[in-house]
């Protein structure tokens, strides 16, 4: 078992930043992908950056390219999403997740995750 805490969410002004935090506990040598997902009210889930913690491929979807940064910290078995120049539409909450299957590759669904984080609002204002 992975336990996964996220922290780092708030509101914020448009264009401002924020650095989400994921904290890994558990069986954490398992790790094969971590990632950072956003849930819209009424919205689908989606992955909008994720690292691969043996390869070290990052993915982000498109909306966030240049804005969000995905990194991590073996030693402390984190890892962040920093984002900058925060707009109205990436309001949501964020959830981190972990993935234990083996693979060199970024996942980017959320049906391949298997241990989920409790989730952080971000709150960006006009």
């Amino acid at each position: 078992q992975v336990q996964l805490v996220e922290s780092g969410g708030g509101l914020v002004q448009a264009g401002g930043s924020l650095r989400l935090s994921c904290a890994a506990s558990g069986r954490t040598y398992s790790i094969y992908n971590l990632g950072w997902f956003r849930q819209a009210p009424g919205k689908e889930r989606e992955c909008v950056a994720g690292i691969n913690w043996r390869s070290g491929w990052t993915y982000y979807e498109d909306s966030v390219k240049g804005r969000f940064t995905i990194s991590r910290d073996n030693a402390k078995n984190t890892v962040y999403l920093q984002m900058n120049s925060l707009k109205p539409e990436d309001t949501a909450v964020y959830y981190c997740a972990a993935d234990s299957k083996f693979t060199m590759t970024v996942v980017t669904a959320k049906d391949g995750y298997d241990y989920w984080g409790q989730g952080t609002q971000v709150t960006v204002s006009s």
